[in-house]
């Protein structure tokens, strides 16, 4: 009965106007001719679990989950994949035929396939990486780093019981590091990570002092508004190899985009430019 629809999906969150993932999905349909439609849906949080049980019914194949429902989103699911039951937290949500919801998270994949494609040279088992903060998005990069062989991770956040929490979670890797001493620890670092909101157009700086860089140590930056954080600058000035986060949400989109319509998109410069207009 549903092989002639049009396959739809979307990105569910709250708000969700300013998420660049429909002129992403909607690229990649236009330039792969496929048929399809990816829509930005704004949900409340009360209204989660009846939105998400409802869409397979319209014609959903999947959606993808965003800020302030990735944790709900993973409790409401029927199955959910190892690396979202790792992460606590799903990105990325498929519907079967069924009605039953899958939950994955691609960002830990998406993260990594951006240093990759940003810092070629960089070697996970050459040294620490410093990583701050302590929410969903730094869960999904502390299992990337984990599971790719870097041999210590050195953790910081403003609050320091959250970051104690995640070391509690993800073993012996982890180090914590008082927020006032995150500047300290950055000298020896091969990658140093800022997963925060902390230098996102309308947050405050990231007031981390950065004078500890070398050169050669590759920073990456989750934020991506603006695309050259002050942070992704001051490096830059050091020498340092520097990554911004737009690859992040580019590369997470790829895996959802294939298993909803049914083929692997490439991320390319033409892609990075369609989201930038």
């Amino acid at each position: 009965m549903t092989d002639n629809r049009i396959p739809l999906a979307g990105v569910i969150g709250h708000p969700i106007a300013h998420s660049r993932s429909p002129a992403l999905h909607g690229y990649w349909l236009k330039t792969y001719g496929l048929p399809g439609h990816y829509v930005p849906m704004d949900v409340a949080p009360a209204d989660l679990e009846t939105v998400l049980r409802s869409l397979p019914k319209a014609g959903f194949v999947g959606a993808n989950v965003t800020v302030p429902h990735k944790e709900a989103a993973l409790r409401l699911a029927d199955h959910v994949s190892d690396r979202a039951s790792v992460i606590g937290a799903a990105n990325t949500l498929v519907f079967r035929a069924d009605g039953s919801i899958h939950a994955d998270n691609t960002d830990g994949y998406g993260f990594m396939q951006n240093l990759r494609a940003g810092a070629p040279d960089w070697v996970p088992q050459d040294g620490p990486a410093v990583v701050f903060g302590a929410g969903g998005a730094a869960r999904a990069v502390l299992q990337a780093l984990a599971e790719a062989g870097v041999p210590e991770i050195l953790l910081s956040n403003r609050t320091r019981s959250r970051a104690d929490h995640l070391k509690e979670e993800f073993g012996q890797r982890i180090t914590v590091v008082d927020w006032v001493q995150a500047g300290n620890v950055i000298e020896n670092a091969e990658l140093v990570v800022n997963t925060t909101s902390l230098g996102m157009q309308g947050q405050p700086e990231l007031r981390v002092p950065l004078d500890g860089l070398q050169p050669g140590t590759v920073v990456t930056d989750l934020v991506y508004a603006p695309l050259k954080t002050r942070l992704l600058e001051q490096a830059e000035a050091a020498g340092c190899t520097v990554v911004d986060g737009l690859g992040m949400l580019l590369h997470q989109a790829v895996p959802g985009f294939e298993r909803w319509f049914g083929l692997r998109p490439e991320v390319t410069e033409e892609t990075r430019a369609a989201v930038l207009a």
